[in-house]
């Protein structure tokens, strides 16, 4: 996640100690001066290099034991243009994952398909022909509530408990050319985020591939408004999830980069060249110093690797005119 902000330059610090100042009181027509204790200001500029002000940070995942995987699908008809996308994206995922630990499956975004969608996820050691198997074989529907989906298949799908585990963390990718329309458990996107949250400890992630607007677009055609996937979209942001446009000839990046984020991360390669006096690290809204710059690759290392769920921001002055480095997550 990065976010350009408006801070201030300046921090006001209090002093301990207050100089004297005087107040006027007038008693019976003479004027007497009394001295009070008034409080000393200093303004300190904190840094005090030029530049623009830009802040990259995000969500340090929790170290668990191993990741469940689930593509929820939309499998209306308009999506059979993207199945060559969608099975480069699976496979880039294959490959992008640890050699042990995982297991994925995929089920339709119809909350009624995915209440039964009954095959065995894939794991360590299957291939894409078993992806491509496992994607045809996968129970096909017409409604499009991508949000309710998940929770038929996490809740309500007797089969899925069968491999779901407590104890492993959880990556929902949810892929569709039309905006998300659950109207049974999260009509309201809010209700989604709150029992999302709480899943496998706070250790649950988002990506989407989906629509997106008109004025952002790289389909060939204008999308529709009504196709955006802002509910997507939504929730994703608020999981610091990775956002892929549907109509990208290539997902393989998208992927990868969401199946990077989670493992604990123990550097953070900046977004753009940073003047390295001006680097501040802050976990939690506070100040941390167990870090160092490295300015080879433009990246912060973490002397303590920052404590799972928590906000890790890097600030920093960068000069506009300077390129990016073409990074904006942490690495492992």
């Amino acid at each position: 996640m990065k976010q350009l902000l408006t801070l201030l330059t300046f921090f006001v610090f209090m002093l301990g100690g207050c100089s004297p100042d005087y107040s006027i009181i007038v008693s019976g027509g003479e004027t007497i001066y009394e001295e009070v204790e008034v409080p000393v200001y200093i303004e300190t500029e904190v840094p005090s290099d030029p530049g623009e002000i830009w802040v990259d940070s995000f969500f340090q995942p929790q170290s668990v034991d191993g990741v469940d995987i689930l593509w929820i699908i939309d499998t209306s008809g308009s999506m059979n243009q993207y199945d060559e996308e969608l099975l480069a994206g699976i496979e880039a995922m294959l490959n992008a994952l640890p050699e042990s630990g995982w297991r994925l499956a995929m089920t339709s975004n119809d909350p009624a398909m995915a209440s039964i969608e009954a095959q065995f996820p894939l794991v360590p050691g299957d291939d894409m022909e078993d992806a491509e198997d496992m994607y045809e074989a996968m129970g096909r529907g017409h409604r499009e509530e991508g949000l309710d989906a998940a929770y038929e298949y996490l809740v309500n799908n007797s089969y899925a408990q069968t491999w779901l585990r407590p104890d492993a963390a959880l990556l929902i990718v949810q892929v569709s050319d039309e905006e998300d329309q659950s109207d049974d458990h999260f009509a309201d996107v809010d209700d989604f985020k709150s029992w999302y949250a709480a899943q496998r400890n706070g250790s649950a992630y988002i990506s989407s591939i989906v629509t997106h607007d008109a004025s952002v677009s790289v389909c060939e055609r204008a999308p529709s408004s009504m196709n955006v996937g802002d509910r997507y979209m939504e929730v994703t942001n608020y999981f610091s999830g990775v956002i892929l446009d549907v109509c990208s000839e290539d997902w393989s990046t998208g992927v990868t980069d969401a199946s990077s984020r989670l493992e604990p991360h123990e550097n953070i390669q900046l977004t753009h060249e940073a003047i390295e006096e001006s680097i501040r690290v802050f976990i939690d809204g506070s100040l941390n110093y167990d870090w160092y710059y490295q300015s080879s690759d433009n990246t912060v290392y973490f002397t303590v690797i920052p404590a799972g769920n928590s906000l890790v921001e890097v600030g920093y002055r960068y000069f506009p005119d300077e390129e990016d480095t073409g990074m904006d997550t942490a690495t492992n």
